[in-house]
C-alpha cells in the first residue's frame, strides 16, 4: 500500500469509494453518472473534449459523444475519413490555399507551431518540400526537456527550417504549472495555453497571416462536425483584451498580478491574441489534417525518414508508446491526471486512436489499457515534485481530491477503477 493512499481524504470522504457502493456517488467535473466504452475502440464515454484552457475552471466538462449502437464520434469519423472524404479534392483545396498565401517577395508564407515531435515534424517538411511553401516554426518550449524530445527538436531545425524558440519565465510556468495542478489537477495547462497562444501571436507578430496547426482535435472526440470546418475556433486563440477574463490555473489574470505581486508584462505570453490586430492582419488558423488525411503512425514514419525524428529508447510509462508526446518530462504526470479525473490513462489515448486506424485490433488494445494504463510515471516523478514546489504528500492529497467515486474504489488498501474495458 502507497502510504499516502488516502491523504486528503477523511473518513467519511472515504466511505464514497466503498467497493459495495453502488449510488449516490461523488462525481466531479460533471462526468456521465453511468461509464461506457466505445464497441469499436477503447475509449470511454468519460472522454472531455476540448476546452479553451484561458478560460478553463474547474466546471462541468462536455464529454465525448456515442451514437445508438455505442459507437463514438472519434470512431464514426475515422469511418468517414476512411470512405466518405475525397481527399485528392481537399488536397487540391490545399494547393489552392497555398498558392493564395505564397509570398511573392521570399518571405514566410505560413507559420508552423511545434516541437519537433512527429507530427509539427511531419507538417512542416510537407509544406516546404511538397507544396513548396516557406513555414517559420515556432516553438513554445516544454517545461523540462527529455533529452529525445531536445534531441528531435535540434533534428526537426537542422532538416531544413527556420524556428523560434520562445521560453517563458521559468519562475511563472512553475508557478502556473503548480497552480493548475492544485486547482485543476491539469499540470500541463500552462503548455496547453501556450501552444495555442504561440503561433496565432506570431503571426501578428510578424505579419504572416496563414497558420497551420495539425489535426483537429475533433477526430478524437468532440463534436464530429467540427471536422467539417478547416479552420480553427478563433475563440481558442484571440480576445479582446481584458485580463478578467483571462483564467491561468483556476485564477483570474487579475488576481495572479495582485496576489503573486506579479506584472501584466509578465503574463502577456499567456494572454490570447488581440481581436482587434488579428483581424487586421488576417490571421487565418487552418488545420493541416482537414487537407491531407491524419494518421499519427504514419506521420511517424514520415518524420523520422525526413527529419531525422527518433523514438524513445524505452516505453513511455502509461503505455505502450515510444514515439508519442516524448519531449516534455512533465507529460507522464498529465496523463496520470486523465486517469485520476476520468478513468482514462494514456494506453487508453494511444490504442483508441491506433485500433480508429487499423493499425491494432479493438482486442489488442483492450488487452494494452489492461496492462499499461494504470501504470504511475514514477521516472521523472521527483523532479517535477521540485518542479511545482510540492511533497510527495501534497500530491497524493491532491490526486485523492480529485477522485470521483462513480470511477474509483478502494479496497484492501489499494485504488482500482471501478469500471475497466477490459471488464466488459
Amino acid at each position: 500500500m502507497n502510504q499516502f493512499a488516502t491523504t486528503g481524504l477523511k473518513k467519511s470522504d472515504l466511505a464514497q469509494f466503498a467497493p459495495t457502493k453502488k449510488t449516490n456517488y461523488k462525481i466531479l467535473y460533471g462526468l456521465p453518472t453511468e461509464v461506457k466504452f466505445c464497441t469499436r475502440c477503447v475509449i470511454s464515454n468519460q472522454r472531455p473534449n476540448s476546452t479553451v484552457e484561458f478560460k478553463n475552471k474547474q466546471i462541468k466538462k462536455e464529454t465525448i459523444i456515442f451514437d445508438k449502437n455505442g459507437v463514438c464520434s472519434a470512431c464514426l469519423y475515422a469511418e468517414i475519413k476512411d470512405n466518405e472524404i475525397d481527399w485528392h479534392k481537399r488536397e487540391k483545396e490545399l494547393i489552392k490555399l497555398c498558392n493564395f498565401y505564397r509570398s511573392k517577395k521570399g518571405n514566410y508564407d505560413c507559420i508552423v507551431p511545434g516541437s519537433g515531435g512527429k507530427d509539427s515534424a511531419f507538417a512542416a517538411h510537407i509544406l516546404k518540400y511538397k507544396f513548396k511553401m516557406n513555414p517559420l516554426t515556432v516553438t513554445w518550449a516544454p517545461h523540462v526537456y527529455t533529452d529525445v524530445g531536445f534531441g528531435n527538436f535540434q533534428s526537426w531545425i537542422q532538416s531544413g527550417f527556420d524556428n523560434v524558440l520562445f521560453s517563458p519565465n521559468g519562475k511563472l510556468h512553475r508557478l502556473l504549472t503548480k497552480l493548475a495542478f492544485q486547482n485543476l489537477l491539469h499540470p500541463f495547462q500552462p503548455f496547453i495555453v501556450g501552444q495555442r497562444h504561440i503561433a496565432p501571436k506570431s503571426s501578428v507578430l510578424y505579419n504572416i497571416p496563414l497558420v497551420f496547426y495539425g489535426e483537429n482535435p475533433a477526430e478524437y472526440g468532440n463534436n464530429i462536425k467540427e471536422n467539417y470546418i478547416p479552420t480553427m475556433n478563433p475563440k481558442f486563440y484571440e480576445e479582446t483584451p481584458d485580463l478578467k477574463k483571462v483564467i491561468l490555473g483556476g485564477v483570474s489574470a487579475k488576481e495572479l498580478i495582485k496576489k503573486y505581486n506579479l506584472t501584466e508584462n509578465e503574463l502577456l505570453p499567456y494572454i490570447p491574441a488581440d481581436k482587434k490586430l488579428v483581424k487586421k492582419v488576417g490571421t487565418t488558423v487552418h488545420y493541416l489534417g482537414y487537407y491531407l488525411k491524419w494518421d499519427p503512425q504514419e506521420a511517424f514514419y514520415y518524420a523520422s525518414e525526413n527529419t531525422g525524428f527518433k523514438p524513445n529508447t524505452e516505453r513511455t510509462e502509461g503505455s505502450y508508446s515510444k514515439y508519442s508526446s516524448i519531449d516534455d518530462r512533465i507529460d507522464p504526470f498529465h496523463y496520470y491526471t486523465t486517469l485520476i479525473k476520468f478513468g482514462i490513462g494514456r494506453a487508453t489515448y494511444d490504442a483508441s486512436q491506433e485500433v480508429r486506424n487499423k493499425k491494432i485490433t479493438r482486442e489488442e488494445g483492450v488487452g494494452l489499457v489492461k496492462r499499461f494504463d494504470g501504470e504511475f510515471p514514477a521516472k521523472y516523478f521527483k523532479q517535477i515534485l521540485e518542479y511545482m514546489d510540492l511533497t510527495e504528500e501534497d500530491f497524493w492529497t491532491l490526486i485523492n481530491k480529485g477522485r470521483s467515486s462513480h470511477l474509483w474504489k478502494f479496497e484492501n488498501d489499494e485504488w482500482s477503477l471501478r469500471h475497466g474495458v477490459w471488464m466488459q
